[in-house]
């Protein structure tokens, strides 16, 4: 990193201004100095096809040349239609519509307003309350804020927020006891959500919203088995909707096109956006149950809400070439066929290293706990930043990663993020990791 040259920019750090990147192709991202990257965290797990793919490129040129935007209070576009039939074909049975955003916050801003309007819809008003989880992450505007459950995010605008109820994660390597299975476990979790929806007033709840696989905050949290079944039972016992966050954790990032299929489950509405369009454009979507839509179509006819940019026509054109390039070129087979690589070849470089905890993952989506002890589970001292200093280290390497603190708590603990894109190779996979091993060992080597 330099040290702070002048710029206007409003940067995320106010303390150094980050390298120029001036270019992308494939798996590597190029500074203004030459200096290349993999990405291996794909940005945020966003650049699910890399960088500079021709056929997006070419789709996105061919709809500037149409027509680059048009207000949806007064138009819709071919390429928005187009879109919203090629996610509503390949979603979970049951959904009937999209709602275009311009990324994952908007979309669950969205989800959240369009359950608060389908109960008025239905004629429950009273229902107002939500419940999440802790150690979940949903954005970063107010409403995304506040059901998130990343107590370091929060604390600063916490009176700014509404009143959300929150449940334990599914995070089996600090949080399952050694008398229970992964299933007893992923039971008393939904008996949790049961007993907190009882004692908040099941009239009062209107979802229950969730990452079918954690995130960023906790490191990719994978459900135990039958988990989402059970919380499926509990929220439709109490007439409460189900709203799955599947903005990095889906679109293809765990080997399937939506992380729930390999639950089992269908959510009620579910929020995207990341590898929805690769990073190419701002962009994200909630799609919804035919239910849901029925309910506004029969009732006031319209939803309450909006924005200047969503069903943006050239960021629906991206989109819709990525996806289109996914299926085409059968990257979800791939990621799945590679997947166990990626799982080995972490296996081999960190299951006995004395400060990795757990490494856990699905797909191409994978995170790497790092511990002081892995008898005791002990964290590092959150002082030491280890994960700012692991980010450092494979920066300088060459290798870009997604490295988070406050893994436990929002203040314990840290992991690292692996979420390459579909296209590397087995080859890109190896370095990958190599670099990434070098990285921590020189990371907790700094003390």
């Amino acid at each position: 990193m330099s040290s702070t040259p002048r710029t206007h920019v409003f940067h995320r750090s106010l303390l150094s201004t980050p390298p120029v990147a001036v270019k992308g192709e494939g798996v590597w991202l190029q500074d203004a100095t030459g200096q290349r990257y993999i990405d291996a965290s794909g940005g945020a797990a966003v650049s699910c096809l890399g960088h500079g793919h021709p056929a997006v490129l070419a789709a996105m040129h061919a709809q500037i040349d149409r027509l680059a935007y048009a207000h949806t209070s007064f138009f819709t576009t071919e390429v928005a239609e187009q879109l919203a039939d090629q996610l509503v074909r390949t979603a979970p049975a049951g959904m009937s519509h999209a709602y275009f955003v311009s990324g994952g916050s908007e979309a669950v801003e969205a989800a959240l307003k369009m359950a608060r309007q389908y109960y008025l819809e239905i004629g429950q008003p009273e229902r107002s309350h939500f419940i999440a989880r802790r150690q979940s992450y949903h954005g970063n505007t107010l409403g995304a804020l506040a059901v998130g459950g990343n107590a370091w995010r929060r604390a600063q605008f916490a009176p700014l927020l509404m009143d959300v109820t929150h449940v334990a994660p599914c995070y089996p390597y600090r949080d399952q006891r050694t008398d229970e299975t992964p299933e007893q476990y992923g039971q008393r979790l939904a008996q949790e959500l049961d007993e907190t929806i009882q004692r908040v007033g099941p009239a009062k709840v209107l979802a229950f919203i969730a990452e079918t696989v954690g995130g960023a905050t906790a490191g990719v949290l994978v459900p135990v088995p039958g988990y989402f079944k059970a919380v499926r039972e509990v929220c439709d016992r109490h007439g409460v909707l189900l709203i799955l966050d599947e903005v990095m954790c889906g679109m293809g990032r765990c080997g399937t096109l939506h992380a729930c299929e390999a639950e089992g489950v269908v959510p009620d509405l579910m929020t995207i956006a990341k590898g929805l369009g690769g990073g190419y454009q701002p962009i994200g979507a909630v799609l919804a149950q035919k239910k849901i839509v029925d309910a506004f179509s029969q009732g006031s006819g319209f939803f309450q809400h909006g924005h200047t940019y969503l069903g943006h026509a050239v960021a629906c054109a991206a989109a819709l070439a990525v996806q289109q390039v996914i299926e085409r070129d059968g990257l979800l087979q791939k990621v799945q066929r590679d997947a166990p690589v990626l799982q080995a070849l972490l296996a081999d470089k960190f299951n006995n290293h004395p400060q990795v905890g757990d490494i856990r993952g699905r797909g191409f989506f994978w995170g790497v706990e790092l511990v002081q002890d892995r008898a005791t589970q002990a964290p590092f001292d959150p002082a030491r930043r280890l994960h700012a200093k692991v980010k450092a280290a494979a920066f300088a390497r060459g290798l870009l990663v997604y490295p988070m603190g406050g893994t436990v708590d929002g203040r314990y603990g840290d992991h690292i993020l692996l979420a390459p894109p579909f296209i590397s190779s087995q080859d890109d996979l190896v370095q990958i990791v190599d670099r990434l091993a070098d990285a921590v060992d020189a990371a907790i080597a700094q003390g």
